[in-house]
């Protein structure tokens, strides 16, 4: 057993569909990215390591079991996207990204009896050209809020994908390959009814 710092749906719905024996408890701490400032300071890796640490602290603050946080953002030659504030914001990332081959990065942390463990996950993905019409009608549906780069691979939005060089889940919001090898070094049983 180990416990999610992350309310996202889709790193849950990841863990669940491996059986990992886990229960979610997300994290309060503010998010470097959310601080333009330190969206400035910090390069993508940095960032999404930064941020995937606090999380994972914060809640392993108040635990005994093991913590696992992580943070995904979208990078375009150096430029930092997050999840947008509002559809124009949204509208303005996808228009950044058509036709064009970006990052998606994950900062995986696992902390485990006061022991970080941490990598970063990096997948490119190529998107097809898409016109106004189409990011309007996509922003639309709802779908690009609260997701890194506006944009949801599992949803909507996998018609723009051309093709994906590297982990597929990472892309989704958990690299799973990734975050079961670290477990192994933080000594982390995935499926165990306690930590390992």
């Amino acid at each position: 057993m180990f416990i999610l710092a992350s309310a996202s749906p889709r790193r849950r719905d990841l863990l669940a569909q491996i059986g990992a024996s886990f229960r979610v408890e997300a994290s309060e701490a503010e998010e470097m990215r959310e601080a333009e400032e330190m969206r400035e300071a910090k390069d993508a890796e940095e960032l999404v390591l930064a941020n995937a640490s606090i999380k994972a602290r914060a809640v392993a603050a108040h635990t005994g079991l093991p913590v696992l946080g992580a943070d995904t953002v979208v990078a375009l030659n150096g430029r930092i996207f997050g999840k947008p504030a509002d559809e124009a914001e949204a509208r303005a990332m996808l228009s950044a990204l058509s036709g064009r081959r970006h990052e998606v990065l994950t900062g995986v942390v696992w902390v485990k009896a006061g022991r970080e463990f941490s990598a970063v996950a990096k997948t490119h993905v190529f998107f097809a050209p898409l016109s106004e019409a189409v990011i309007a009608r996509y922003v639309a549906t709802g779908e690009s809020l609260g997701k890194a780069g506006a944009y949801a691979v599992q949803g909507g939005a996998a018609v723009f994908v051309e093709r994906i060089e590297g982990s597929f889940s990472n892309v989704v919001g958990l690299p799973l390959h990734c975050t079961a090898e670290l477990a192994k070094k933080a000594g982390v049983d995935l499926y165990g009814v306690s930590g390992a």
